[in-house]
């Protein structure tokens, strides 16, 4: 789930449309539902879905016309979709459905009417197929040929402007995926051993804990303070941690205070895309529950959806239970846009309790 708070670029045609949803995504759609939705003729929100999630078949009797549906079925998952969709305060929506007319035609079908359901007209229904797209809507052979029109995307002007205005689409979203993978190889070996070094430091800095800090509370929330802003600082002006610095803040980020710490520190800026991303590349498999969720709200907060899916994908699997990855997909699973959070630092207010209140 997608808000679109980047550079204002025209869509004048459904090429250009077509060209867009890459860019909006961040990465070029296979295998995918996708729902655009406008508001006085500004694409607002987008809403993607893998087909294989809505091919599941519904129960007996229960279709794209039908109010009920199981989980994982086409009347159940466009339902869930359009009520994302709505939330969005939008006014009509356009659908994009990528593959074959077998995989795609019934899901189309089923959004169309869940759409209806929650009030929102479908000004356009897409197949792509290849190089190609058909309308669900357009009847005329004229405009919209039933051997389907051919379209080139990526020589499309509106390609050409989004490029211009720095924003990137990846060619798939395993691309994205790659890109927060963990490194290996000696950089991997090299955190390893920093992080051997990182919890000798830490029992350490426990055995010196006071009398009056008998569990070592007090030492942890100052070292993870000082780590944390020692890593906004070092990215805000453009440079890197170390790997035992990186190590130290990974370590420390697992004390909850730390990662609270950083999380209400972190927003939307490049800057903090780039931390998070690296800590969590950098950090040792069983520590990246924490970075990974930092950088998944980061992505969040500047309406990059699709990173911010994949950053919650690494905290689950490293972490199931992991209680701010959960809340981050939540989020993401109902479309809870990032302008929920504008404004949240009242005092004495955390992001937890902002998060409760959307």
């Amino acid at each position: 789930m997608t808000s679109t708070d980047q550079a204002t670029l025209a869509v004048r045609c459904t090429a250009d449309l077509l060209a867009a949803v890459p860019y909006l995504l961040g990465f070029r759609p296979a295998d995918s539902v996708v729902v655009i939705a406008l508001r006085a003729n500004r694409i607002i929100f987008v809403a993607r879905g893998d087909l294989p999630d809505f091919l599941a078949p519904d129960p007996p009797g229960v279709g794209p016309d039908h109010p009920a549906g199981r989980a994982g079925g086409p009347g159940e998952a466009a339902a869930q979709l359009a009520a994302v969709v709505a939330r969005q305060g939008v006014e009509a929506t356009t659908i994009v459905g990528y593959g074959t007319p077998a995989r795609v035609t019934p899901i189309i079908d089923s959004l169309t009417v869940a759409l209806g359901r929650v009030g929102l007209p479908v000004l356009d229904a897409l197949r792509v197929t290849g190089d190609r797209y058909w309308s669900y809507v357009c009847a005329d052979p004229g405009c919209c040929p039933p051997e389907g029109t051919r379209f080139d995307a990526s020589t499309s002007q509106f390609a050409a402007a989004a490029t211009f205005a720095g924003q990137v689409a990846l060619p798939d979203r395993e691309t994205l995926v790659r890109q927060v993978a963990p490194v290996d190889g000696p950089p991997r070996q090299a955190m390893r051993q920093a992080t051997r070094k990182a919890e000798v430091r830490l029992q350490e800095l426990l055995d010196r804990a006071s009398a009056a800090d008998p569990l070592g509370r007090r030492a942890l929330r100052r070292a993870g303070r000082s780590a944390v802003r020692l890593a906004m600082l070092r990215h805000r002006t453009g440079g890197q941690l170390t790997d035992d610095e990186l190590a130290w803040l990974s370590l420390l980020l697992v004390h909850l205070p730390t990662r609270d710490e950083a999380w209400q520190r972190t927003g939307g800026e490049d800057w903090h895309l780039a931390l998070w991303t690296d800590v969590l590349r950098r950090a040792e498999p069983d520590l990246v529950a924490a970075p990974a969720s930092l950088l998944a709200f980061a992505a969040w907060r500047t309406g990059q959806g699709a990173l911010a899916s994949v950053a919650i994908e690494r905290a689950l699997e490293a972490q199931p239970d992991y209680s701010l990855a959960l809340l981050l997909a939540e989020t993401l699973q109902a479309g809870i846009p990032p302008s929920t959070l504008d404004g949240w630092g009242g005092p004495g207010r955390s992001r937890r309790e902002a998060f409760r209140a959307r």
